[in-house]
């Protein structure tokens, strides 16, 4: 006779679980290049162990130490320049007279040359000649008993003072 086939187990239900499971490892990042090396991150543990501040100060004032260790760098960058520090300013700036003129009265020749200058720096360069300029020509005018629109005071207060227009 044939012999009878084992009856078939039941299997016993899974308990489920509560907690969610752990990543058992994190996934590598993988380098774009084919066989570069991969450098790891270093952390700077021992630095701020030794600068955190004693105990009881850290429960008198937590804020105060947290906005002090994490100073904020984010100062805004003009990016890659477009042109060289050598580059020649009258090309550069061919199609504009008056910047050429400024460049001139300057004596700068490239972008580098131009660059140690303030803004501030160059409008006083520029204006400094102008004002004396005009110092000039009044002295001149009031000691010839003349003067500009609405010039009768400084006229009258410079008329005598200062030596005779010498012919410039």
């Amino acid at each position: 006779m044939a012999k009878k086939k084992p009856a078939p187990k039941k299997k016993q239900p899974t308990p489920k679980r509560t907690a969610p499971r752990k990543a058992a490892r994190k996934p590598v990042q993988q380098n774009p290049r084919k066989g570069a090396r991969v450098v790891a991150k270093k952390k700077p543990a021992a630095s701020a162990k030794a600068a955190a501040p004693p105990a009881s100060a850290s429960r008198t004032a937590p804020a105060a130490t947290k906005s002090a260790t994490t100073p904020q760098d984010n100062a805004p960058s003009l990016g890659r320049p477009k042109i060289t520090a050598e580059a020649d300013l009258d090309l550069f700036f061919k199609d504009d007279y008056h910047a050429r003129q400024i460049f001139k009265f300057l004596n700068v020749q490239t972008v580098k040359e131009l660059e140690r200058y303030t803004a501030g720096e160059i409008l006083r360069r520029l204006s400094n000649p102008i004002k004396e300029t005009v110092e000039r020509i009044r002295r001149s005018l009031a000691q010839h008993n003349r003067c500009l629109t609405g010039d009768e005071e400084y006229a009258l207060g410079h008329k005598d003072n200062g030596a005779p227009a010498s012919g410039r």
